[in-house]
């Protein structure tokens, strides 16, 4: 083993390469109607759809700052991906919800999504797996 690896370099790499798999399917099925940002968007609302999401969640959730969740939200609004609506009870929240296109979407990244996690463990025993997930959660604790 190399000692003098940086483990923020090696990080960002392997976000980088998990990012160009994503946004060139994207890209290739859906254009520049959705990136690969949305996809894993689209997979956070679906699996929360039955409770009311909004804005300040998504951004807790994805750790972004407001005007980043703005900008994607906006976005895919105008894609028809997701309408916001208002709560009877806060005229200053709105509701994010699903459109028929989006669910539609959402099912095939998922298939993709699934078989990307598949790649990405080939050759890798449980043991190594449990290890790798205990010491991203040290690390993301120690940048707490």
């Amino acid at each position: 083993m190399n000692r003098d690896r940086s483990v923020a370099l090696e990080l960002r790499t392997l976000r980088n390469m998990l990012h160009r798999q994503v946004s060139g399917f994207m890209s290739q099925k859906y254009g520049d109607q959705l990136t690969g940002m949305h996809g894993w968007v689209l997979r956070y609302f679906v699996e929360n759809q039955h409770k009311e999401i909004f804005q300040r969640d998504f951004e807790s959730q994805f750790t972004i700052r407001r005007s980043t969740a703005s900008k994607i939200l906006q976005l895919m609004e105008k894609n028809n991906l997701i309408t916001r609506e208002s709560v009877p009870y806060d005229a200053r929240l709105k509701r994010i919800i699903l459109t028929p296109k989006a669910i539609e979407y959402h099912e095939a990244i998922i298939l993709k999504y699934v078989e990307l996690e598949r790649e990405i463990k080939k050759g890798l025993s449980q043991e190594e797996m449990d290890t790798f997930f205990n010491v991203l959660d040290k690390i993301k604790k120690n940048l707490e």
